[in-house]
């Protein structure tokens, strides 16, 4: 089986089944594999041009089934699926946890003092807004001003967030000013996916019928998508926001962190990494990466448009981003 590899294997798909959530968690988890940030720019293009020879009907001599699906995935991590594009390096999802355990784990131990909270706040929504621009759906360009509108919206919600329930939380027990963090980035994420896939509200994302031919865009279907994202990114972060707390709660008043005290961050920040090595696949795949909905749903000129070139079509598919 090498060099008489099948060109029938759907490389344009995941390997496992993306109708389960079994199958969408071990995609997720190749995906959001972080030993792929430690791959060199050569082996990222070998990658790329071994799924683009197979693609176009060539197989490289030697290639095992194994070893296609190996750089599918690899391909898959470092290139954007609509655009071609190679991500930026920390957007892409296999910078999701080293990145997010740093910043969050930083986030939930100095969160006592106002220009902590602005500084870690700022940290986490200009990464935010990275990883937003580095996956979003669809191949419309975003503009320097919605980006920045995006940007500065999001920053300060968080920080209005954060510093409200910090005032709020002065005079309850210690634990709950723990969770002011939290919040503070469940509302930002609210605020900062919308602003930075407002082109896709504005104009829709691509929709396609079930053999992936491009059919129209529709903004119904671009509010579907960031409605998933906007839940499956809270999803990430509730366990590794809401679980060390409550552990370094218990272990501050013990003698081994009041006789260490540097201690404090790198606990935290490893506590946080543990949950996201977790949830971060395990929430991404809360819905299928290539979402659908009933042509009933769209808009009326969308479904004009669809009934034209596809009179049979019932329901249409689309990429929802990350």
């Amino acid at each position: 089986m090498s060099a008489g590899l099948p060109l029938h294997i759907n490389i344009r798909e995941p390997r496992w089944d993306q109708s389960t959530f079994v199958g969408r968690a071990k995609h997720f988890f190749m995906v959001t594999d972080p030993r792929n940030l430690l791959l060199s720019g050569e082996a990222l293009e070998d990658a790329r041009r071994v799924i683009e020879n197979y693609r176009s009907g060539t197989v490289s001599p030697g290639l095992t089934e194994d070893q296609l699906w190996r750089a599918k995935y690899i391909y898959d991590s470092a290139f954007h699926p609509d655009t071609g594009e190679k991500m930026i390096l920390i957007g892409r999802m296999s910078a999701q946890v080293p990145m997010n355990m740093t910043i969050t784990g930083c986030m939930l131990t100095f969160y006592r003092t106002t220009p902590a909270v602005l500084f870690w706040q700022w940290v986490n929504q200009s990464f935010n807004a990275i990883v937003n621009y580095t996956n979003r759906s669809g191949d419309a360009p975003i503009t320097v001003g919605q980006l920045g509108a995006a940007y500065v919206s999001a920053t300060t919600g968080a920080v209005v967030t954060a510093l409200g329930l910090k005032s709020l939380t002065k005079h309850l027990p210690l634990i709950i000013g723990r969770y002011v963090p939290f919040a503070a980035v469940a509302a930002a994420n609210c605020i900062n996916i919308p602003l930075m896939r407002q082109r896709e509200l504005k104009f829709g994302i691509p929709v396609t019928d079930e053999d992936g031919n491009r059919l129209g865009e529709s903004r119904a279907a671009a509010q579907q998508a960031i409605v998933q994202v906007v839940v499956s990114r809270i999803g990430m972060a509730t366990p590794a926001m809401a679980i060390p707390p409550v552990i370094m709660n218990a272990l501050e008043k013990r003698a081994f962190l009041k006789r260490y005290p540097w201690m404090n961050a790198p606990l935290q920040v490893g506590l946080v990494g543990f949950c996201l090595v977790f949830a971060t696949p395990l929430c991404c795949a809360l819905f299928p990466q290539k979402s659908s909905m009933r042509m009933s749903r769209l808009e009326p000129e969308v479904q004009a448009l669809i009934r034209e070139k596809s009179p049979h079509t019932e329901i249409v598919f689309f990429n929802k981003g990350l």
